[in-house]
């Protein structure tokens, strides 16, 4: 509890912290080994990738300041939400709680995917030429407004102990970064952490310009969900340095790469 604690009391500080560690960890390792040649270069995406988070931080900041984990806190004292109202040991309230969220991030991915007017929010995600660790992190505004809703309610739902929704939120952000780095883990390596965790080849799958493989591999950090719904892809048809990222039917950069392209993407575009 003391640890717990210890981690709600410097939120701010072990975010930023396991995002700017986590962040320079991929980036450097992509720099020196990177799985796949890049159609366009470093400065011209991340400008605009990273322009595009800082808008989502700084509008989520505005909209939502209590953020998820401030209403987890709300939640519990006000006694509401199901984990408010059984009694289990804090360590396993907190494995139950973070393992939930996952689950419902995976099922809002499979929904974003086949929700036309969602897809078109969506689509900006997949839209990235290139596969690397900024993609992981680049969404519309209003798809990060409609995902930080859903959120909200599954806590005010759930009442989830305030340290179970920021390791989730840690555990999202870092593997988000991670699964879209432009990285490969030795394949006996690859075969062993996909069984529990999303890996930059298993969710590589997803962005391919395939259909069948785009609607498939949806998790973000732990990779059973695909299994027991069935959307587990293992391989992409092309192999991995032979898939074509993006979407086929978008490949001019001022649409898929520069900031002002992806904002009004979405109101322009449907899908194939």
């Amino acid at each position: 509890m003391h640890a717990a604690q210890w981690l709600l009391d410097h939120e701010v500080a072990v975010r930023l912290g396991c995002f700017i560690s986590i962040f320079t960890l991929m980036a450097v390792w992509e720099g020196i080994a990177p799985c796949r040649e890049r159609r366009y270069s470093r400065l011209y995406r991340w400008a605009n990738n990273v322009g595009l988070v800082v808008l989502n931080s700084v509008m989520l900041r505005v909209l939502f300041p209590l953020a998820a984990v401030g209403i987890a806190h709300q939640m519990a004292q006000k006694g509401w939400g199901l984990f408010n109202l059984v009694e289990l040991p804090y360590w396993l309230e907190v494995l139950i709680a973070v393992m939930l969220l996952d689950l419902l991030i995976y099922g809002q991915h499979v929904v974003f995917h086949h929700v036309p007017l969602l897809w078109r929010l969506h689509q900006v995600h997949h839209a990235d030429p290139d596969y690397d660790v900024t993609t992981g992190a680049r969404f519309h505004p209003i798809e990060i407004i409609l995902s930080m809703l859903i959120k909200m309610l599954a806590i005010i739902l759930l009442g989830p102990a305030a340290v179970a929704v920021l390791i989730f939120e840690v555990l999202l952000n870092g593997s988000a970064m991670f699964n879209h780095s432009n990285v490969q883990l030795p394949p006996c390596l690859d075969r062993w952490v996909r069984r529990i965790f999303v890996t930059p080849d298993m969710h590589r799958v997803h962005h391919s310009q395939l259909r069948s493989e785009t609607d498939s591999n949806y998790g973000f950090a732990l990779s059973v969900w695909d299994r027991i719904f069935s959307t587990y892809t293992t391989e992409p048809t092309l192999g991995q340095l032979g898939v074509k990222i993006g979407l086929p039917s978008l490949d001019d950069p001022k649409e898929i790469c520069r900031l002002d392209g992806l904002l009004i993407l979405p109101f322009k575009q449907k899908r194939d």
